[in-house]
């Protein structure tokens, strides 16, 4: 049984971008992906999203649940009917909502670790850390600007902007399958961000990626947009 449609509200969204190394995402990703690349790089990353308002379409907005996610995700491809699709797998879910972490999986597509986030914003200044149940990590300090990274794969906020707005499918394992999610957004509007400070302690495991491997390039940041999640079929292990 599918999950209704479901309609909310954005009410923040940071994408942490880093570059890689293809043959190092290959081994991360199952047989049916392959790495999207950008100027022969991968793409990896993690979205920091806070919901509000979540619930059924149609439903009132005060019956909507609002809560923190984090989610690393690899940009991929894939073929489909015999066409390339783009969209986003995603080896983990992180949450500060314990509902989420209990129904993920289960009622709702997608595994979630129950996390502890610590969030602090304003002026456009933005801080988030979490930490989850099994011990992984990520820390961001950032603050809104007009400039876009100089040494940015993309070259250009418009670039970025284009590639990331593809990846509206995200797929997550979840025993023999991958559930499907599709985000449609009702405006697409991304901004650009100064980052001080990052951390990851997936992205900085030197085990999957090797010293060196792999590269901070930008962090892009959407506000108040509201949305709407689509479940799509399964894809078997």
């Amino acid at each position: 049984m599918l999950l209704p449609v479901m309609h909310g509200y954005i009410d923040r969204r940071i994408l942490v971008n880093f570059t890689t190394e293809p043959e190092i995402v290959s081994h991360l990703l199952p047989s049916i992906f392959r790495p999207k690349l950008y100027k022969d790089r991968a793409i990896v990353g993690i979205c920091l999203i806070r919901f509000k308002h979540l619930k059924p379409k149609g439903f009132p907005d005060f019956l909507g649940i609002s809560s923190e996610n984090g989610a690393h995700r690899i940009a991929v491809e894939w073929e489909e009917g015999g066409m390339t699709k783009q969209g986003v797998y995603i080896p983990r879910r992180d949450t500060a909502q314990r509902f989420n972490a209990i129904a993920g999986g289960r009622l709702f597509p997608g595994k979630h670790y129950l996390a502890k986030f610590n969030v602090a914003e304003g002026s456009g200044n933005y801080h988030i850390d979490f930490t989850s149940s099994d011990n992984t990590s990520i820390s961001i300090d950032c603050q809104t600007t007009n400039n876009f990274p100089v040494n940015s794969i993309f070259g250009t906020l418009e670039n970025a902007s284009a590639f990331f707005e593809t990846g509206s499918i995200g797929y997550s394992p979840n025993g023999e399958k991958h559930e499907g999610l599709e985000l449609q957004t009702y405006k697409w509007q991304v901004k650009s961000l100064e980052v001080s400070k990052v951390h990851s302690s997936f992205y900085e495991n030197e085990t999957i990626f090797p010293k060196g491997s792999i590269q901070f390039d930008n962090a892009l940041l959407m506000t108040h947009i509201e949305h709407e999640w689509k479940q799509v079929k399964d894809k078997a292990v």
